[in-house]
């Protein structure tokens, strides 16, 4: 990821979102831009949110979106990612941004998987509603589902093909290979 050199506000940065044909993510001042995802990132993003939008049925509480909606932590950082489901009844005040996630997953690609690993997770890790983040692959049937334990504990489970993934944060359990269905070929 490539920032844009000089500082700016979180309210420039909004405005500009706000107006942009591309999308960007914003951190402690620097704007990044998002690059394309391939069709296995967005296959899987789709198999994924039709498991959680079949769990949650009609009415629900709980709200999920794509990567079209941010995560935001006081003003530091802005994410897209590329699904997360909200609970908290505040996050219905703003169309554009959400900030108490209860779950947030990402599809690993080359360009982001160690941002996703690292730096995101340090960040998201501070967002207190937050109970389980789901890290995806795409090159192979594996999903590692970070839980949080304590507010500053969290474990992690890695999910292989042939198993079963559980999303103890909604309650949602399938087998890993409903992910990886529809997909052209794994690397």
């Amino acid at each position: 990821m490539i920032a844009t050199p000089n500082y700016i506000s979180p309210e420039e940065y909004l405005d500009i979102e706000q107006r942009s044909q591309i999308r960007h993510e914003y951190r402690r001042g620097l704007v990044y831009a998002m690059a394309g995802g391939t069709d296995n990132h967005d296959r899987i993003t789709f198999n994924l949110l039709k498991r959680i939008d079949n769990h949650f049925g009609d009415p629900s509480d709980c709200r999920f979106y794509s990567g079209n909606v941010k995560v935001s932590y006081f003003h530091e950082f802005y994410y897209y990612p590329d699904a997360f489901i909200t609970c908290d009844p505040r996050d219905r005040e703003d169309r554009y941004v959400k900030r108490f996630p209860k779950l947030i997953a990402e599809v690993l690609s080359s360009s982001t998987e160690a941002f996703d690993l690292g730096d995101k997770f340090a960040d998201y890790q501070r967002i207190e509603s937050l109970e389980e983040y789901v890290l995806i692959s795409q090159t192979q049937q594996q999903v590692e589902c970070r839980r949080r334990i304590t507010p500053h504990t969290w474990e992690s489970v890695i999910n292989e093909a042939g198993s079963w993934i559980n999303l103890n944060s909604i309650g949602l359990d399938f087998p890993i290979a409903d992910l990886y269905r529809g997909l052209d070929a794994l690397p």
